[in-house]
């Protein structure tokens, strides 16, 4: 019995082992947009996958925050909680912001992350 008792928090750990990109893609990569919809995309922005399901990275204008928690190699960004600040590049952020959210199937492949959905729209990042 007293086996059993102890054991118990082994077999409990390997249920609670996390199983969003977070587990797959690794914890705090830097994560920078190549492409999206298959053209390049040539303002900068990142993704950052963090423990416990937060998102966060750099729009090409702002800094942004978010959750996803849905297992992999599904993904669900949002909401999204981005800074309010303008610059030149607005437009661009518009498109990456919108795009994050309406993803939902991830692939990691070493230094690669496709993200894309069942419309067809494909966001591709790279590892930095």
């Amino acid at each position: 019995m007293l086996g059993m008792f102890l054991s118990f928090p082994i077999l409990l750990a390997g249920y609670l082992a996390d199983e969003t990109i977070t587990a797959y893609g690794g914890a705090d990569v830097v994560w920078t947009l190549t492409e999206l919809d298959n053209t390049p995309f040539t303002a900068r922005a990142t993704l950052v996958f963090e423990d416990g399901g937060a998102v966060s990275g750099q729009a090409p204008c702002n800094r942004f925050q978010a959750q996803q928690s849905v297992p992999y190699p599904w993904i669900e960004i949002g909401p999204i909680m981005a800074t309010k600040m303008a610059c030149p590049d607005l437009e661009a952020e518009t498109a990456y912001l919108r795009a994050l959210q309406e993803m939902t199937l991830a692939e990691v492949s070493g230094p690669v992350l496709i993200l894309s959905n069942d419309a067809g729209r494909e966001m591709v990042f790279r590892a930095d």
